[in-house]
């Protein structure tokens, strides 16, 4: 069964085009301000419709409010949202109420206690994404570009639905997916080349070194 790939973090029709292209199963768009790669609901909106028929087209937020998810929602009309702060079951919960879409929950993973926090998420998230926790002073909970202990993951249930997250690049692909043997991958920092600036060319050899990997 191939990998899902999500490219998140993406702002130009060059860079989701390259993504799409590659087979991208997700694409991401980030509304979160602090973000070098953050958009508006209206942008995601005309990016997110070259995906129709091709992809999932996720808003990837950090304990954003109901009037802004609600704003998301309407402008952009994501498949999905993406919840990557602090949001508890119960929230996960009511958002997927509120707005009838799937959610992927984000956790940060960087010892196996981390590993924990899963339980209380599956069958109220729709997809989790393991995701590197952000080194220290870091404002970003996602694209800093760091990676986390892969083989924590071989301990984890088998059939859960995830993402691996974290300082992915088409360098270490590889043996993240050797390791971990995730059903899905999600990378934004490791195809920019520079922060928040997505490169065609990278995320071209990433989907390549992705198929070699999982042949």
């Amino acid at each position: 069964m191939p990998l899902d790939i999500k490219i998140c973090g993406l702002s130009t029709p060059e860079t989701v085009a390259a993504a799409l292209d590659g087979g991208a199963s997700h694409i991401g768009f980030i509304f979160f301000p602090k973000s070098p790669r953050n958009v508006t609901p209206e942008l995601a909106g005309k990016l997110r419709q070259a995906a129709d028929g091709r992809a999932k087209a996720v808003a990837v937020t950090v304990d954003a409010s109901d009037e802004f998810l609600r704003e998301i929602v309407e402008t952009m009309r994501p498949d999905m949202l993406q919840l990557h702060g602090k949001e508890t079951p119960e929230r996960v919960a009511k958002v997927k109420i509120m707005f009838g879409l799937p959610v992927i929950k984000a956790l940060s993973i960087s010892t196996a206690d981390d590993l924990a926090a899963i339980a209380s998420y599956r069958g109220v998230a729709d997809k989790m994404l393991l995701d590197a926790k952000a080194p220290k002073g870091s404002e970003l909970p996602g694209g800093n570009g760091v990676t986390f202990d892969w083989t924590l993951l071989q301990r984890l249930e088998p059939g859960l639905d995830y993402m691996l997250s974290g300082g992915l690049n088409a360098g270490n692909v590889a043996d993240a997916i050797r390791i971990a043997r995730p059903p899905g991958l999600d990378i934004s920092s490791g195809v920019e080349s520079a922060p928040g600036v997505k490169d065609v060319t990278l995320i071209a050899n990433f989907f390549a070194a992705a198929r070699s990997a999982q042949e």
